[in-house]
């Protein structure tokens, strides 16, 4: 459903003001009528910090930070020791600022971790708001019954056990709480069985709350990322309305099946242009491309969609 854009990508490493070895999952947002990108870009020891990006229109003409934008502070953050990686950015109106939750890579595994700027130029860190191990976790920009509500999938570590899309909430987005299982990850053949993850951060839309996600698919000595969206409601983002059933975007570019690792596309963020949705993704982890389509074409698409199937309809239906 997605058009790539034609000079993908949009940004590679050859780009970047200073050393590094690749830059990939940006978090997207507009600031002052510019398209904000938030990269993560890995250095040449593996570890990951976040850089920003700016353009007019979001496609060419890019002004990158010279130095890394945010880096980890393992002195006082001890959990970001092995890096920062894959933020989401949400506008919070009622605070004047944007959150940015990121990975933190800790000795004991990857968490979620949560961070708060005016100006991507300084920034206040929370920390780590979940335990390992967890990650992909965005922000709703409004309260739900007076609570803050975070999607996040954590990962139990056990051979065989599937990793889900989880809710929780906080009344001050430090002390999270009411956690439960948002979306399942599927069963047997299908794209999105055993491991999915949040991309980008909720989207409003007028029937509620916009979502897209990832599914991991093993296949015999491979593993392929496709994207797929759900609908929530706009009151009770607990609820699930509609989920697609079929992937809507999915690597086929040689330069999404072929770099550091092979067959992945992964958005950590969007902005809605005039009628457009377009996604910003990691290229098989080594560049930044952009994709797009029409909001109402998304929109019919997912309400034409079967309502979440929970996990005791599974055995039944399929």
């Amino acid at each position: 459903m997605f058009v790539r854009h034609k000079k993908n990508p949009v940004l590679t490493i050859e780009d970047w003001p200073y050393h590094a070895n690749a830059v990939f999952n940006p978090a997207a947002a507009i600031v002052n009528g510019k398209t904000l990108l938030m990269v993560r870009v890995e250095d040449h020891r593996g570890f990951s910090h976040l850089t920003i990006a700016r353009s007019e229109n979001g496609l060419d003409g890019w002004e990158i930070d010279p130095q890394p934008t945010l880096v980890p502070d393992p002195a006082h953050y001890p959990e970001e020791i092995y890096g920062i990686e894959d933020p989401r950015i949400t506008y919070i109106e009622e605070m004047g600022k944007w959150a940015v939750a990121y990975t933190a890579f800790s000795d004991s595994g990857p968490l979620a971790s949560l961070a708060f700027t005016e100006d991507f130029r300084n920034f206040e860190r929370i920390g780590a708001i979940m335990p390992p191990e967890n990650k992909d976790a965005a922000l709703f920009p409004v309260r739900f019954n007076g609570k803050w509500a975070l999607l996040h999938r954590p990962v139990s570590g056990t051979t065989g056990t599937k990793t889900n899309i989880w809710i929780s909430f906080s009344p001050d987005m430090k002390h999270w709480g009411g956690h439960q299982v948002l979306l399942y990850a599927r069963e047997g053949g299908w794209w999105d069985a055993r491991k999915i993850g949040l991309s980008p951060h909720p989207m409003r839309v007028p029937d509620g709350w916009l979502i897209m996600y990832y599914g991991a698919r093993q296949t015999t000595d491979k593993t392929s990322y496709r994207l797929g969206i759900a609908l929530l409601d706009s009151e009770d983002p607990r609820k699930v309305l509609h989920r697609s059933e079929g992937w809507v975007f999915g690597p086929r570019e040689l330069y999404e099946r072929s770099g550091d690792v092979n067959d992945v596309i992964l958005p950590c963020g969007w902005v809605l242009v005039g009628d457009e949705i377009r996604i910003y993704y990691g290229s098989a982890e080594v560049s930044v491309s952009t994709a797009s389509a029409k909001i109402n074409d998304i929109l019919e698409y997912i309400r034409r969609c079967p309502e979440e199937q929970y996990a005791d309809e599974y055995c039944s239906r399929f």
